[in-house]
């Protein structure tokens, strides 16, 4: 790559990075759900008038919306909510890779080999030393969300791949579309229309600031930088640049939230970048699509990001 390009890459890591600090910033101005809505809302609108109609069949589109939109983010900003640490949340969240792996097995026949296989296992294991670092101070309740949400991110992988969708933004735009509504009724239902007005009519420069960075600089800039990167290069070239993510989360929650990085959780950090390193960038020993076997596997999944970041290159067959 070149340098310019690298640059760009690791500005996307730190990006998506800081953007667990914004959150848990947004969340002392905003409801879990609402701020999420927010996000959603702002990501899409207007651009969901300019992008032309989805390029993919509509299952595809509110699957992957659902999927990640709805379950994975309603997730994650309810567990940091709950009290789990923005540091830890871009840590825990990677293990991402590993539902996906597992999904991909058994829905897209993608066979892990042995070097991913080993990898899931070393990012399980970081998992479960997360979860003794997290359970030493508070329940694991906010822990698990985090771990759920990780869970539907995979299932969101899995679909995007499956949709393989020809134009990324256009793809991106119409997801972030699906959700707002529903969370919007779920926020009402959830937390409660007193609360969500009251947050509203509370809304600063500071609260908008959040929702910008989270809607406009995490998800349009991030995104579409990480897509022109992947346009540019091989996917495995550009998805090892994620795992540098975790990185920026948890040394900028230290800086900015003064959140303290105990010796397990760096133990835990070691294991779970490993070991998504391995299961992320191994290739599968082959995938079947539209009956025949493709030999090489596709493009890996981004390992971070916001919405739509996972799109990897098609399955090619023949």
């Amino acid at each position: 790559m070149r340098p310019v390009h690298t640059a760009l890459a690791v500005l996307v890591a730190a990006v998506w990075g800081f953007n667990f600090v914004v959150i848990e910033i947004g969340l002392d101005h905003f409801p879990p759900l609402l701020l999420s809505a927010l996000r959603f809302l702002v990501a899409a609108v207007p651009a969901v008038f300019f992008v032309g109609r989805p390029k993919v069949a509509w299952k595809w589109v509110l699957g992957v919306g659902v999927a990640l939109g709805i379950a994975k983010f309603g997730l994650l900003f309810t567990g940091m909510a709950a009290g789990m640490p923005a540091g830890l949340s871009s840590l825990v969240l990677q293990v991402q890779a590993v539902f996906t792996a597992v999904l991909a097995a058994v829905v897209l026949r993608e066979r892990p080999g042995r070097v991913r296989l080993a990898g899931m296992g070393v990012a399980l294991a970081g998992i479960a030393v997360a979860a003794v670092d997290r359970g030493t101070s508070a329940p694991v309740t906010a822990f698990l969300l985090v771990v759920a949400a990780a869970a539907c991110w995979g299932v969101s992988n899995v679909l995007t791949r499956r949709a393989a969708p020809p134009d990324a933004l256009n793809f991106m735009v119409w997801v972030c579309a699906v959700p707002v509504l529903p969370l919007f009724g779920l926020s009402l239902l959830v937390e409660g229309p007193e609360r969500d007005l009251a947050a509203l009519r509370a809304l600063d420069w500071s609260g908008a600031a959040v929702i910008g960075y989270v809607a406009w600089v995490s998800t349009v800039f991030g995104f579409g930088a990480w897509g022109y990167l992947l346009r540019r290069y091989p996917a495995s070239s550009v998805a090892p640049f994620s795992l540098l993510v975790p990185v920026f989360g948890m040394s900028s929650a230290a800086l900015v939230l003064g959140e303290a990085i105990s010796p397990l959780r760096w133990l835990a950090a070691a294991l779970l970048v490993g070991g998504v390193a391995a299961t992320s960038l191994a290739p599968a020993r082959g995938a079947r699509t539209g009956g025949r076997t493709v030999r090489g596997a596709p493009a890996p999944l981004s390992a971070a990001g916001p919405p739509g970041a996972a799109v990897a290159s098609p399955v090619r067959s023949g």
